[in-house]
């Protein structure tokens, strides 16, 4: 078996996990099934510091490694990132071997490097959630979607912050080698398969703002402690001590979406904990979360993630007794 070329770049000032992450990824799936050279590249060969000032050795530097003999291209993110992309022999080479490597990716903000390549334009991309407007704002030639976990255009792959390097990385070593390889490496690895793409980054209580009065704080309190409760306006209100039409008002200018969605939203992370960690059918599922019937999980499933319910459980689960991580 040919082995496929994956060069990581870093730069001074990157993200470790960035690289680690991924590497470690295709490190064990080279051992298990064969298929991969990983190099680390940085603007110069020798010690570089990630941004917590932890020295990696790169291998390579611009001047040492073709661009052309370069199958993966994955270019790690971090705080240097800044000046990295001002770097103009680092992204210089990152354009060459992007333009004919079969495949290009970027963990975190390495869409920054990528963009400075100019290999994303035109492209949908994502990239850690704290970086993703600055992205858009910076080259509005590119199509930045902030919320999933990683995403796919053409020959592009991109993904969010840190630990969403991994995911990607299990999604290419997938793509190459089948899901037989990458469930393997996930197992040494104690992950999940992998999440898929189209995983918000944040969970419904990360990704809205805390309540910051003790009304809303109830009604918050009781939609995660019983999502398939009654959860309707009038319910709500009760349990917050408001009328519905105040509890309406205040809940969307504390959290910043309505009731309703929220409800909907909380009942869609319990489905999908349910799908991942047990065996319950769809039909189970959906009356246990709050959505009534498969058919009402199913449309709210492809309006949420873009995904069957049953894809997702495919896609998410781990045969045998699984081990799991928190969501990033």
């Amino acid at each position: 078996m040919d082995r496929r070329r994956v060069v990581f770049v870093v730069f001074e000032g990157f993200q470790p996990l960035d690289l680690v992450g991924p590497h470690e990824v295709f490190l064990h799936a080279d051992h298990l099934a064969g298929g991969y050279d990983c190099r680390v590249l940085a603007p110069r060969p020798g010690p570089v510091r990630t941004y917590a000032g932890l020295p990696v050795h790169a291998e390579y530097g611009v001047a040492e490694l073709d661009p052309t003999d370069v199958d993966t291209l994955v270019v790690a993110g971090g705080r240097g990132v800044d000046e990295a992309r001002h770097d103009r022999e680092l992204t210089g080479w990152i354009a060459a071997a992007g333009a004919g490597a079969r495949r290009v990716a970027s963990v975190c903000s390495g869409a920054f490097l990528l963009a400075a390549a100019g290999l994303i334009d035109g492209r949908r991309v994502t990239t850690h959630w704290a970086r993703a407007d600055q992205l858009a704002r910076e080259h509005p030639e590119v199509r930045v979607d902030r919320d999933p976990i990683f995403v796919r255009d053409g020959r592009v792959w991109t993904s969010a912050g840190v630990t969403a390097g991994m995911d990607l990385a299990l999604a290419l070593v997938e793509d190459d080698l089948g899901r037989e390889v990458a469930h393997a490496v996930a197992q040494r690895l104690v992950l999940f398969l992998r999440r898929p793409g189209s995983q918000a980054q944040f969970s419904v209580a990360m990704s809205t703002p805390a309540p910051s009065t003790d009304p809303i704080r109830a009604a918050v309190a009781a939609v995660h402690a019983d999502p398939a409760a009654r959860h309707g306006i009038a319910e709500l209100a009760d349990r917050a001590g408001l009328s519905p039409r105040h509890l309406q008002r205040r809940f969307t200018a504390e959290l910043g979406v309505p009731p309703a969605a929220y409800v909907e939203r909380v009942r869609v992370e319990t489905a999908q904990r349910a799908l991942a960690e047990g065996d319950e059918t769809v039909d189970a599922i959906a009356r246990r979360c709050g959505l009534g019937t498969a058919e009402t999980l199913r449309r709210v499933f492809h309006r949420h993630l873009g995904v069957a319910p049953s894809d997702y459980r495919d896609r998410f689960r781990s045969t045998g007794t699984p081990t799991h991580r928190e969501s990033q």
